[in-house]
Order: C-alpha cells, then sequence, then structure tokens
C-alpha cells in the first residue's frame, strides 16, 4: 500500500509539467459580440408587500428652559387697568 502511495506522489508532478506545455500552444479566441435576448424570456410572479412596518417615534428634547412662561395674567391685566384711569 505504501508503494503505491509513494509512485502515486511520483508521478503526479510530472503530469503537472506536461499541461503547462499544451495550454502555451493552444489559442484562446473570444467573440467579438455576445448578444442575449430578453424579449423571449417570461417571467411571472406576484408583487408582496411587506408584512410588517417599524413605525419610530421621536421624543420631545427634555430641557430645563431658563425663561418661565405664565399661565396668569390677571394681575399684570389689572394693573395696567389702575396706570390707564
Amino acid at each position: 500500500m505504501k508503494k503505491i502511495l509513494l509512485l502515486s506522489l511520483l508521478l503526479l508532478p510530472s503530469d503537472v509539467h506536461a499541461d503547462d506545455e499544451d495550454s502555451q500552444d493552444r489559442k484562446i479566441v473570444y467573440k467579438q459580440k455576445t448578444e442575449i435576448d430578453f424579449e423571449s424570456l417570461e417571467v411571472e410572479g406576484t408583487l408582496l408587500k411587506p408584512s410588517s412596518a417599524l413605525v419610530l417615534e421621536r421624543k420631545q428634547a427634555a430641557f430645563n428652559p431658563l425663561v418661565k412662561i405664565r399661565t396668569d395674567w390677571n394681575d399684570l391685566i389689572e394693573e395696567s387697568i389702575d396706570e390707564a384711569k
């Protein structure tokens, strides 16, 4: 069994060298123009929509305002009436 394995390993490199000589003699010729006809091709299928959607809401910015917004202006209006009299 070892002799067969050793013999096959010795013959393997000689086959590789023989292929190199043949590849140098061959000449590769490519076509100048390739035409592909897609008109004869018929594709059938259905349009699938995504099964779910991801919707993210933006959070409002949380910050400490420097100006306090007044909701009650009654006292300021009463003072302006007194000034107008």
